[in-house]
């Protein structure tokens, strides 16, 4: 029986975002003013114009080539408005022009953020929480399909490693900023539902806005405390105001959650160049609370990292990667979650097939990169307490790069290995050696026919890496899944199961002594979580 994890704030009126959404609209407005002043702090008033010309360019052409449903009804009418607004002032040259600039700044800022902003509410989040455990339980336990009376066993399923008690102390006297990892659409509902789990109040999400698109997942992420991130929108005036909504969240005190990867991985391996820019914020928020005599709170970067078995828009996730590199001609249209039918006909597949999910909750740091203790003390490179201010305060440059590097790091701990992940990476480089005279990308096109292996050769590849990571194990470098315990031919079934389930074929299998490959651009996908731990020189 796992633990059960009290409430850390039993009244939702004492909720930090509670507080936030009962003033939302002067926050909102502060969000403006701060976000003016600092867009004009980077523009001068002779290129302000063009910044607003190149605004208004650029939202129309999104919503000629790329509208959404979640946009607002009036989009075209407001740029319309904006741009026509605009061209009037092409006639003005005094300072009425210079002002009426900043007011025309003033509305789009002020679009932006209430575009952003979260429409939490206490009785919708409690409601939605409700629901989704329900609703992933049923899922989880194929048991409870067959059997409505039975059980919940949803935390038999998901499980959570790592520091969970010191992020609840943390979250008691201090300030959290979650950063996870990103493969999945999943994971946003995933890491709401280990919130509630581990008895934390509700934190503010930055979900991609391109959630909103789909019903199922709407309601849901309004109702969980998500704001909205336009990642269609590139241009300062958007992301000064996004940047100034999360800084201005955590100031208030509310538990957040950026996404430092910034969108799912293509290449199913985690992140390796982390966008800290919204992290930035945090930086900046803990700056401010330092001025404030009334509060001494201190923000905590917790890394998260999630492991699953598989991933439902890993066909169109990889093809999207090819593709960057230039050299892949073949795309798939189906991005896995076009509707919301296929998102629960996913989820009923996904969870009563019995896959393991995993999250891992890393050492938790300060804004300045170092690692903290369950008292928020910070601590240097042998884990005594820093005492020293000078120590602490290193410039933003300096704590971005060390929080960079430490958060990786830890997403490379966090990584709990399963059969499949093992299964995945030693038959791709195993069919690499064997074409070892054959580039990268031809490897990637070769007929089915082609693409097997010997199993006993296989099998001894396979002891090899998972002997390397038992090691890594022990030495607390890597986490290991329970069926990683049991017999080398257990493993490979186990794992041959849940590579790439969903699929609309079965990956790998085996045949006639042999272990096939179906798909060697998904097998890639898969391979990629393994990536970077240096198992690729282990492979004879």
């Amino acid at each position: 029986m796992k633990k059960s994890y009290k409430q850390i704030l039993i009244k939702s009126k004492t909720w930090p975002i509670v507080k936030l959404a009962s003033n939302k609209k002067k926050f909102l407005n502060d969000v403006s003013e701060s976000s003016i002043k600092n867009i004009l702090k980077k523009l001068s008033n002779k290129n302000l114009f063009e910044e607003l010309e190149n605004t208004v360019y650029r939202e129309k052409l999104r919503i000629k080539k790329n509208p959404w449903r979640a946009d607002p009804p009036d989009e075209e009418d407001f740029w319309k408005k904006i741009q026509s607004e605009l061209i009037d002032l092409e006639q003005i040259h005094s300072d009425l022009k210079i002002e009426k600039e900043k007011e025309i700044l003033e509305k789009i800022v002020t679009r932006y953020a209430n575009e952003i902003s979260s429409n939490f509410k206490s009785t919708h989040y409690k409601f939605a929480r409700r629901l989704i455990v329900t609703f992933f339980a049923r899922l989880l336990n194929t048991a409870r399909l067959r059997n409505p009376f039975g059980n919940l066993d949803l935390d038999s399923k998901i499980n959570i490693l790592g520091k969970k008690n010191q992020l609840r102390e943390l979250a008691k006297i201090g300030t959290i900023v979650m950063v996870p990892t990103h493969f999945s659409h999943l994971d946003s509902a995933l890491i709401g539902w280990a919130i509630s789990y581990l008895g934390l109040p509700p934190f503010i999400y930055g979900a991609g806005m391109v959630l909103f698109n789909m019903s199922i997942f709407s309601y849901f992420m309004d109702s969980l405390g998500a704001y909205k991130v336009d990642r269609r929108k590139k241009h300062l005036i958007y992301l000064e105001t996004l940047k100034t909504y999360s800084r201005e969240s955590l100031v208030k005190g509310c538990h957040s959650l950026f996404y430092p990867g910034g969108t799912r991985s293509r290449s199913g391996s985690i992140n390796e160049n982390l966008k800290l820019g919204l992290l930035s914020s945090a930086f900046e928020a803990q700056k401010i609370i330092d001025k404030k005599k009334s509060s001494s709170k201190k923000i905590f970067i917790v890394p998260i990292t999630f492991n699953y078995q598989f991933v439902l828009e890993a066909p169109a996730l990889i093809n999207q990667y090819l593709i960057s590199k230039g050299q892949e001609k073949f795309y798939l249209d189906n991005l896995g979650y076009s509707n919301s039918y296929k998102i629960f006909k996913f989820l009923i597949k996904f969870f009563t097939k019995g896959s393991n999910i995993s999250l891992s909750i890393g050492n938790p740091l300060d804004v300045y990169g170092n690692y903290v203790n369950k008292h928020g003390d910070s601590l240097d490179s042998n884990n005594k307490k820093i005492t020293s201010k000078i120590s602490i305060n290193k410039n933003m440059k300096d704590s971005l790069r060390d929080l960079s590097s430490k958060i990786h790091n830890e997403f490379h701990k966090g990584t709990q290995v399963f059969p499949s992940n093992i299964i995945a990476f030693t038959l791709f480089e195993k069919i690499c050696k064997k074409f070892k005279k054959l580039d990268f990308f031809t490897i990637l096109r070769l007929s089915q026919e082609d693409l097997f292996i010997d199993i006993k050769k296989f099998k001894t590849s396979y002891k090899m890496i998972l002997n390397e990571i038992l090691i890594l194990n022990s030495k607390n470098k890597i986490n290991i899944f329970n069926d990683l315990k049991n017999d080398i031919d257990i493993q490979i079934e186990s794992g041959l199961e849940n590579l790439g389930m969903y699929h609309a074929e079965k990956l790998v299998f085996i045949k006639n002594d042999k272990i096939h490959v179906s798909n060697m651009k998904i097998l890639y996908y898969y391979r990629n979580r393994l990536k970077g731990f240096g198992f690729r020189k282990i492979i004879k």
